[in-house]
């Protein structure tokens, strides 16, 4: 490397430097003139190109040619400088290896962020027909393979219980979650399969309608307080009841046996993708897959936004449940019915007795006691089921 410098020498240097001149010597020299240098023709070059600069350790006080004599460190000085090289070392030592460890949590983080969050893509609800076939294949291979190419990390898939299960009781049909899966293996996507074990159809975003298995219908229809029922005696058929969760009321099994039997057979069917493309079960617990009562359907304009719903307590189980309930609690008369001051799918909280702010039922003793058997109720039910998914998978 070369550098041309231009600087005046003899400005720099602090002292007047005389100019040369062929002139007459007499003649006067004006200030310029004698600060003035001729521009040299200096260059410079790096001698050795591959030197690595490198971080100067400090010049213990033992090593100072100002306080060394000639016979080496003084002796009032030598175990104060013995000290501060041992020091130094341990310094440059410590800081070697912090330095290392600093890297090494960059690289992680870095790692970490350049990974992103992984994001999953729910899947149409029809993707698999009522024929057990993938809905429009060639389109739908092509959807994975851009999904892929977008850096989706995988996809989330509703097992219908009534298309699986549809036809007969322990009767299983995975064909078109088989061609799904195996699809989204091919390109490289992750799945996590929800156990969908309500209907579809009627909820805000469903596309589609996906019936509970024939079987379980034809129960609910010998049997209507299988399905949730409210105090006017509309019946919901999205889901069964939990009011009978434990009653073999589906040709001789319990609702959640029927559904700890599915799971099992999804488990044994699909152990080959387990932990590879399947990497997350997700379990519904009731309406739109929800722990929730349907205590706001939509389905025939019955409730509106934004309307406090009605309890869905009134089918036969629900109320054999609250009259047990009543009896524990040593109030039997609270046991007949749930609240009739509870207003309509569509009132507002202030309009009903029951949910107004100021001195409304539901901070009453029986509301305490009501809202508290309801609530359990449900929590009981997700407990039961997730109980027996943990037990399968």
């Amino acid at each position: 490397m070369a550098m041309n410098i231009t600087y005046q020498i003899g400005a720099l240097a602090g002292t007047p430097i005389q100019a040369e001149s062929f002139s007459d010597s007499a003649a006067p020299i004006g200030p310029a003139a004698a600060w003035k240098t001729p521009i040299p023709s200096i260059r410079c070059k790096i001698i050795k190109p591959d030197t690595i600069e490198k971080r100067s350790q400090p010049t213990s006080p033992c090593r100072s040619p100002i306080l060394s004599g000639s016979n080496g460190t003084r002796p009032d000085l030598s175990v104060v400088c013995r000290a501060f090289a041992t020091e130094t070392l341990e310094f440059v030592e410590m800081d070697e290896s912090k330095a290392a460890e600093e890297e090494k949590m960059y690289k992680e983080v870095k790692a970490e962020k350049e990974k992103g969050v992984p994001v999953y893509v729910m899947m149409p609800l029809d993707s698999v027909t009522m024929g057990n076939t993938v809905n429009r294949k060639k389109a739908m291979n092509a959807s994975l393979q851009a999904l892929k190419c977008a850096g989706v990390e995988g996809l989330m898939v509703d097992v219908w219980w009534g298309l699986v299960e549809r036809d007969a009781p322990g009767v299983y049909n995975w064909g078109g979650y088989t061609e799904l899966l195996e699809m989204a293996k091919r390109h490289g996507l992750k799945v996590q399969a929800v156990m969908s074990f309500h209907q579809c159809g009627g909820n805000v975003g469903d596309s589609c309608t996906i019936p509970l298995p024939k079987w379980a219908v034809e129960e609910i229809d010998k049997d209507q307080d299988l399905a949730y029922t409210d105090q006017w005696g509309r019946r919901n058929y999205e889901y069964i009841s939990l009011g009978c969760d434990t009653l073999p009321v589906l040709k001789g099994r319990t609702p959640v046996q029927c559904y700890s039997d599915f799971m099992r057979a999804f488990r044994d069917h699909f152990k080959h993708f387990l932990g590879d493309t399947i990497v997350e079960i997700q379990v519904g617990m009731g309406p739109a897959g929800e722990l929730r009562y349907p205590s706001y359907p939509e389905q025939n304009g019955t409730w509106r936004f934004p309307g406090i719903g009605a309890f869905q307590c009134y089918d036969k189980y629900m109320l054999s449940s609250l009259k047990a309930a009543a009896e524990a609690a040593g109030k039997p008369e609270w046991g007949s019915t749930g609240p009739t001051d509870a207003g309509e799918y569509n009132n507002w909280p202030e309009d009903t007795q029951f949910f107004r702010k100021e001195g409304g039922g539901w901070t009453s003793p029986y509301g305490e006691f009501f809202l508290t058997w309801y609530s359990q109720m449900l929590l009981d039910h997700g407990e039961r089921i997730l109980s027996s998914a943990k037990a399968t998978f």
